[in-house]
Parts: C-alpha cells; structure tokens; sequence
C-alpha cells in the first residue's frame, strides 16, 4: 500500500466554501482512486489550502473483463454507445447467444499512472458554489487564483497538470510570517512543515485553537465569550495562525441595544461578544488575528478599535434617527411595501395580525387590557420595516421594533408590547426558544398562522422540492409555541382550511419522527377522534405510548390486532359482524368476563380518558389485557354453532370498537 497526498494552494477561499470543497475534493478523489483500493481518506482545508490523504494501492489489478452488449440486431447507436463506453473496437467484439460480447485481458495498472491519466480531467470538473477563469488559455476555473499543487505518491511527485500550475514537492506557509516555498514528501511532513511555518492545517485542530484562545482572554479580564458556533466556524476559515486578542468598546456605545452592537461586531467584523459575571453585556470585544504581532497585538487592537468605533457610530445615528419617530407614526408607510402581490401589502398583513392576536389572547383567557395589547402589538410588530436600523440590518426586524416601542410608548404599556414585538417571529429554528406570556405568544402565534392561512388561500402551499415562503417553519413554531407553553387553545376557531389544519398536524408528525417518538400513536389518536388542541392530543400521544411500552400494553395490542384479523377474515365471509350487544349465558365463563368488562372500558374508562385521567384509564386497559389472553386460550371463535360463533364475532367487534374509542390501533407500527 502507499500513501497518496495532494494539496491544492490557492488565493483565499471564502470561509463558507471551505468545508464543501473538502468534501468535493474528496469526492472527485474517491472516484479516481477507487480502483486503487482507497482507504482512510482524510480532507484538510483552510483559508488558502485544501488537501486529501488516502492509503491506497500500488497499481490497479489487471485481469479479463468480460461485458455483455446489445443483442446482434440492436440499432448501429446502441452498440456504439456500448463500444465508447469501453474505448474498444469493433474487433474486440463476439457473438454469444445472440448479443455481442467484449472480452479482454487487461495489463494492471501502476497507480501513479492512472492517477495522472485521470486526475486532472476530475479535478478540472471541480465543482466550486462560484469560481472564476484563471490561466493562460482562459478556459479553467478555480475559486480563486490557484498557485501551487503537490501531488505524491509514497513521496515522489505523480506527473500531471492542473489549469496553469504542475504538481511539485512545493507549498508555502503563512503569507506574512513565513512566506517563500519548502518542500514535502508526505502529508505528515506537511502538516509538521506548515506547523513550524505558522499554519495549523487541521481544520478540527484550528477551531479547537480559537475557542481555547478566546476564552483565555477573555477569562482573563473576567469574562466569557458568549456562544456562537456559527461565527467560531467562520473564523477557523478566515485565520491559519489564530491568536486571540481582546478590545475595548467605548462606554459611549454600551447604551445601544446589545443585539445592535453584536450583530454590527459580528457581521462587519467577526468579532465575539463577551459576557460580565452576571451574564450581561461587556464593554470589550475578542477576536482572533492571523499574525503573532512584536508588540504583543497592541497595533491590531487599537486598529480593530478604532473600526469598531466607526461601525457603531453608524449604528449610534440610525438609533437616534429611529427614536425621532414613534412606532405608530411609521404605520403609513407599511401601505406601500408589498408583502404578496395576491395577499396584500405589510399595514393589512399587520391589521390581520392585530385582530388574530386579540382572538387568541381572548381565547388564552385574557383579560381586557391584555388582550388590547396583544392588539395593540400585533398592528405594530412590521412596523420597524421601516426604519433605519433594520434597513441595516434587516436580522434585526422584530427586535428594533420592541425596542421602538418600549421607548416611545404611545398610549400603550411598553413593558408588555415591546417584549412581544421583540419576540414574534420566534422561534426561527429548532434551537430557538419560543416567546412566553400571553400577549406575546397570541402576537406570535398571529404572525404565523396569518401567514400559513392566506398563503393556503392563494393556493400557494409547500412542495416536495420547494418551501420558498417558510410555510413548514410556521407551521412548527405554531406547534412548538403551542406545547411548549401548554396553550389550551382550539387552533380551529382561527382555521377553516382543513387542508391547513391536516398540514399543521403532518409538520407534527414529522417533528415527533425527527425525535425519535412514536409519529404512529399521533395517527392512531387522532384516527379515534379528530381533536384539534394540541396539548390535548400529545397528552393522549404520551399515554398511549407509555401504556404500550409495558408488558400489558404490547400484549394487549397483539390480542387487537388478531381480534382485527379474524373479523376481517370472517367479515369478507358473511359480514360484517357488528358490535352489538350479547345477552345471555355464554357457554364459557372467559367470553362473560370480557363481554362484561367491555362496557365498563366504553363508558367509564373511555370517559377518563377523554377527560384527561390517563393513569386510571390505562390502568383499566392493563386489567383487559388479562381477559382477552384467557378469551384467546380457552373459546374458539369460529364455533360451528351458528348463534355461538355469531355472539363471539360481535364481542371481538366490541372489543376492537371499544379501543378504537381511545386510539385506532391498527395504525401503530411495529
């Protein structure tokens, strides 16, 4: 076995591409190498490099190929293509059985050779998010400019060409504090090489450095950086030397809201914010540099200072400007911004969400001036659409506008709406938190569902390839800010569409799959009796699941299910057999004691269950699982007595009608 390793050194590689370009390269690698048996193929990337090791074989095993071909009569096209896709003759061709046959001893193939026969037409497909044309002759393409490539192959340089640079021994190292080329003869050298010259070529290794990095200096100043993975993953593509340092912000920007100067540090900057002891916002700022600096970074701070301080003074005069103009003074404008050519423009998408948002908290069980601020938000929670900052930065909307209207309250309680304009597009992912209280979850929940109603009535609804309007993202917040916060709340006072209503509870199913919970219990509760409470539902879910996840449960349902075979069987025969009542003596005790417990299970058990006594309900099924054992073990159903074999049919009817009134069992899997 031998190693192969190859590099490929470029000008610098946007951050977000780094990760998929490894993977590609490791693609296009893989296929090439596949007849050399590759193993343990690792990708390394970074701000100017991306790189593959692998174990692969000495030579592609030789052998006789045999293939079949078309049938002898098949169109001149067919065998052609059949002949090009081998690179053989006609010659080479026999007839067996009335199709052609190519049969043909092939030499191996030493793997350096076939790796510069084949390499370069891969790598020539490379598949970049963007590239441009580089080179001589104008017609290859590379993210960015590419310098050098090494190629090896158990340490000697595999003869190939890539665009306008040929594989070599040669790689460079950091571009400022060890610049000029050294050569390699295999990927551990190169990555000790690169070490020594100011470049951690470890991706994993990197990242680990710049955490490791920030918390130090921050915890020096008594401090912690506060948490964003997103940003740490830019940052591991942006330096190959990191070396963290901490800055200052003036306490002239510390009255800004925090989000302002994070998002302001984060997206112009990349720099960390940090935190005090108590968790709140501190006056300093981390960020990682590419240079070990002479004078300790004193230079770079005091430059990404001096940035900073023009970053936020921008962000100081649209704050200031903002505030000049109450929230609800800005509402004429929202006419005039489109939100949906067929739906409508923001200030009607806002009146909608206003009244859905006092419906909701009035069915939350609001009183009246709660109620009147969830109004009250609802009709403001676009309106900082308008404004300045979110014309900045448009991350920011929802939460300029809480803030707007905490500070220019007009008429209306600040400390209510503003906390619920802050929140009412949450949560925005599956990590996001969900808002709490009534007037911002009514506010919230309007937002959503006003969306998914009037994109349903246009017609305009998800696909399976495409979701351009967040139609499933609304749908799941709904669901979450639903049961996270147990809203007793009949989601179908506010939704006629059926079809919307059918579409909420599929997001729910797919939500309870994507966590590995029984997505079928949702099916069979539901299939027992459409209920639209979603805190109820999952409440019935839960019990259900719990009651046949214990050695009752599973029993009792494998007793369903051959009490449902034998009646589909029998049915399809001289059905169907009804649950109807069975009086009398019957000839066996076993079939008395189950016909007797079944109508206390339909009325009283059934009834606690509904009512939400879950425990006593089940309890009460765990007992049923010991009737329908002895039934099965001692009465044979299809008695040749017609009047007995017809009074057993109808009580094996009750017994499935009777579970289906807690859950259709039939739609659990498993």
């Amino acid at each position: 076995m031998a190693e192969f390793f190859i590099e490929l050194l470029s000008e610098e590689i946007p951050a977000r591409m780094q990760a998929g370009a490894a993977d590609e390269l490791a693609r296009v690698c893989g296929a090439v190498l596949t007849d050399l048996k590759a193993t343990g193929i690792q990708t390394f990337y970074g701000p100017r490099r991306i790189a593959l090791t692998a174990t692969v074989a000495a030579e592609k095993a030789g052998g006789v190929i045999e293939a079949r071909g078309p049938r002898e009569n098949a169109p001149e096209a067919a065998l052609a293509g059949f002949l090009g896709k081998f690179k053989a003759s006609r010659d080479e061709l026999v007839t067996e059985g009335g199709f052609f046959l190519l049969r043909r001893n092939e030499a191996a193939v030493a793997a350096a050779d076939l790796i510069a026969a084949s390499l370069p037409t891969a790598l020539a497909k490379f598949a970049w998010p963007k590239s441009m044309r580089w080179g001589q002759s104008g017609d290859f393409t590379w993210v960015r400019p590419l310098r050098r490539m090494i190629c090896l192959l158990d340490g000697a340089v595999v003869s190939m060409t890539l665009g306008p640079v040929t594989a070599s021994h040669e790689t460079e190292g950091h571009r400022f504090m060890a610049p000029g080329a050294f050569s390699v003869t295999s990927a551990a050298d190169w990555q000790a090489k690169l070490r020594t010259r100011k470049v951690i070529a470890d991706q994993a290794e990197r990242r680990a450095l710049v955490v490791e990095g920030l918390n130090a200096v921050a915890a020096q100043a008594g401090l912690t950086v506060a948490e964003d993975a997103g940003l740490v993953d830019e940052v591991t593509g942006l330096v190959e030397w990191p070396v963290a340092l901490l800055g200052k912000i003036d306490a002239d920007f510390m009255d800004l809201p925090p989000e302002v100067r994070e998002l302001s540090m984060k997206v112009n900057q990349r720099y960390f914010a940090l935190r005090d002891a108590v968790g709140k916002p501190a006056p300093y700022f981390a960020f990682a540099a590419n240079i070990e600096a002479r004078d300790g970074g004193a230079a770079i701070i005091a430059g990404n200072e001096r940035v900073l301080r023009a970053r936020l003074s921008d962000a100081r005069h649209f704050w200031d400007l903002d505030l000049k103009t109450p929230l609800n003074a800005s509402l004429p404008k929202l006419e005039k911004i489109t939100f949906h050519a067929k739906i409508g423009t923001q200030l009607q998408r806002s009146e909608r969400i206003a009244a859905l948002a006092e419906q909701i908290a009035n069915a939350l069980g609001a009183n009246a001036p709660l109620g009147a601020a969830a109004k009250t938000a609802g009709l403001l929670c676009k309106a900082d659409l308008v404004t300045g900052m979110v014309g900045e930065f448009p991350e920011l909307q929802g939460i300029m506008g809480g803030y707007y209207a905490e500070h220019m309250a007009q008429g209306w309680d600040g400390s209510v709406v503003g906390p619920a304009i802050k929140t009412h597009y949450q949560p925005k992912g599956p990590s996001d938190a969900v808002p709490t209280g009534v007037v911002s979850v009514s506010v919230a929940l309007a937002d959503k569902l006003d969306t998914l109603i009037k994109f349903f009535e246009i017609g305009e609804k998800p696909t399976g390839s495409g979701d351009p309007y967040a139609l499933r993202r609304a749908a799941l917040g709904v669901i979450r800010i639903i049961l996270e916060n147990q809203l007793t709340l009949p989601l179908k006072a506010f939704i006629t569409n059926g079809e919307l209503f059918a579409f909420i509870i599929e997001r729910l199913r797919v939500k309870l799959r994507s966590e590995g919970q029984r997505f079928d219990v949702l099916d069979a509760v539901l299939a027992a009796g459409d209920d639209d409470n979603l805190v109820r539902v999952m409440q019935r879910v839960n019990a259900v699941a719990a009651f046949l996840a214990i050695e009752d449960g599973a029993n009792l349902l494998i007793a369903y299910r051959r009490a449902a075979n034998i009646l589909r069987i029998e049915d399809a025969k001289d059905g169907p057999h009804k649950a109807e009542p069975v009086l009398g003596p019957l000839p066996l005790a076993e079939e008395e004691q189950l016909r007797d417990m079944l109508p206390f299970l339909a009325g009283e058990t059934v009834n606690d269950f509904r009512d939400g006594n879950f425990a006593r309900a089940m309890a009460a099924f765990s007992k049923l699982r010991t009737l329908v054992d002895a039934f099965f073990d001692k009465v044979t159903v299809n008695d040749p007595v017609p009047q007995i074999r017809q009074n057993r049919l109808r009580l094996l009817a009750q017994l499935r009608d009777t579970m289906h009134q807690i859950a259709d069992f039939s739609k659990i899997e498993g």
